[in-house]
């Protein structure tokens, strides 16, 4: 082993497993070229072979990881880790413990420890590891888990524990360049801890060209490291000025009409008309589709995509959905109808935000509390029951960062937060309580405006601008302000029509008086407060 313990860069970890190499390709060459597309770390992990050849295979993995200068781990084997000088040894639950393999190994060694729970990495910092493999973040063929899948959002619980320590961090099982961005940001403690770094194995190791496969990941994880941190949601200066959002939310309702983007839209039966009729009289187009084998295709035709459970009849369909526009970064909102309702609804809520994640998320007290494990409200059907949250703006703010989205509180006041501001938003009218949707609409509102402010950046962008790492580009902070300030201040608008005469003759007025809307009425009517 070197005399001093390297510097580890853990942001691209590879993890080996010869048993997966495609046909034609040998182990040592897919390693160098994984190497040369960007690994910075190294684990070779030899559960079948004997003794003597994986002392070997760690030999020769040994002399191309030097010529990279880049550190190679061994997989639980101390015995291998000192016999071939490796650089240190990753060990799990049920391997040796850490402080036997400290007295064994060079004071330099570096440790690592695969952790499943908030008690397994107390433990892990508690003993003195240098980094933890949290996980697994999805299932995955390559090893089977004894411990149940975290989720992208239960890395972040794991990650608060190491707050205050230098131990490091990387996320661990079935990553691959379609979801690593999705894992990176997403999986964030809630202070904003992020993670160090992604353990890859099959994404390279299975592919017949690892060079450009680690190429994939390196160029995206590199991405989201360069980017601020909590990730740009607004870009409108700081501290936030309430004429300037209005200004904002104008602009993108211009957007919307210049560009007329087509908004996708899985909503609930219910509603699928009044959603359909509002999108169009912003501007923009509607298609609501719900077949999974449309998705890829409708995710780079779309602007933006809603999903809306009220009524699950294709959860197939939604999860295929938010992961296309993922991989097309694509803003989607998600509308959690009920979700506190019904046992079936809360696991398909998690099922999807683990599987992609929402640029917004839009619900009433009772959808956000269920969301959030809150009791301070309760829900009856699709509505809330109770006071209300004793803080709404700490709430909102709160759970924008816990799910690294922006959040859309609706109620008498709505309070739209993406983790750092908290926008208070005073408009509407009681008929909108009066007609069937209304909530559903102010989805369809926000997606719309999403759609048009991702389209406005992208060609004030450019096809040949360089990668980033955000998951959409665009104000989106200023559109899901956007998209309540259109259903709210049309409410008024309408409410206040000689034709109008109760909820039967409100709903048409509000669709004309939404395809009336201006820049210039938004500004006027918008009663927003920057907290």
């Amino acid at each position: 082993m070197s005399a001093t313990k390297p510097t580890v860069d853990y942001s691209l970890y590879l993890v080996t497993g010869r048993e997966l190499l495609p046909e034609g390709k040998s182990y040592l060459e897919s390693l160098e070229e994984s190497l040369q597309g960007g690994v910075t770390l190294v684990q070779i992990r030899e559960k079948n072979a004997d003794t003597g050849e994986f002392l070997q295979i760690a030999r020769d993995s040994k002399a191309i990881c030097r010529k990279y200068n880049v550190p190679i781990l061994i997989n639980d084997r101390i015995d291998i880790a000192l016999a071939m000088g490796a650089d240190g040894v990753h060990i799990g639950q049920t391997d040796m413990p850490v402080d036997l393999a400290r007295k064994l190994l060079p004071p330099n060694a570096i440790i690592g420890m695969t952790c499943n729970t908030v008690e397994h990495v107390k433990r892990a910092v508690q003993v003195g590891v240098d980094y933890v493999g949290l996980g697994p973040v999805w299932s995955t063929q390559t090893k089977k888990v004894a411990h149940p899948v975290v989720g992208v959002r239960g890395i972040g619980e794991l990650l608060e524990v190491l707050e205050g320590s230098n131990v490091k961090a990387v996320a661990i099982a079935g990553i691959k360049s379609t979801n690593v961005l999705h894992c990176l940001h997403g999986s964030v403690s809630p202070s904003g801890r992020p993670l160090d770094g992604v353990a890859v194995v099959s994404d390279i190791v299975a592919s017949t060209d690892p060079l450009n496969a680690a190429k994939r990941l390196s160029t995206k994880i590199k991405a989201f490291y360069s980017t601020p941190s909590p990730p740009v949601f607004s870009l409108s200066p700081s501290p936030y000025i309430a004429d300037a959002l209005k200004q904002s939310v104008g602009s993108l309702l211009s957007a919307v009409k210049e560009y007329s983007p087509l908004v996708h839209q899985i909503t609930n039966n219910v509603v699928t008309t009044q959603s359909a009729n509002a999108t169009l009289a912003l501007g923009a187009s509607p298609i609501m589709a719900t077949a999974p084998e449309e998705m890829a295709d409708l995710s780079k035709a779309a602007g933006a995509l809603l999903v809306n459970f009220g009524t699950i009849q294709n959860l197939d369909g939604m999860l295929a959905s938010g992961f296309n526009y993922n991989q097309n970064r694509k803003p989607v909102v998600f509308d959690p109808v009920g979700v506190g309702a019904t046992q079936y609804r809360r696991t398909s809520a998690a099922a999807l935000l683990n599987a992609w994640q929402p640029t917004v998320i839009k619900g009433n007290a009772a959808e956000l509390g269920a969301l959030a494990n809150s009791n301070e409200v309760q829900a009856k059907g699709v509505d809330s029951v109770g006071q209300g949250f004793s803080d709404p703006a700490a709430f909102v703010r709160n759970l924008a960062r816990k799910e690294r989205a922006i959040i859309v509180l609706t109620g008498v006041k709505d309070y739209v937060s993406d983790g750092t501001v908290v926008v208070r938003l005073s408009n509407g009218h009681p008929y909108l309580g009066e007609i069937t949707g209304s909530g559903c609409m102010v989805g369809t509102a926000v997606a719309t405006f999403c759609a048009g402010a991702s389209m406005a950046a992208a060609s004030k962008r450019g096809d040949d601008a360089p990668e980033d790492g955000r998951l959409v580009r665009g104000d989106m902070l200023a559109a899901a302000v956007g998209g309540v300030l259109a259903v709210t201040i049309a409410s008024e608008f309408a409410a206040t029509r000689q034709d109008v005469k109760g909820s039967g003759t409100f709903l048409p007025a509000f669709i004309d008086e939404l395809g009336a809307l201006t820049p210039e009425k938004l500004a006027e009517r918008a009663n927003v407060e920057i907290l």
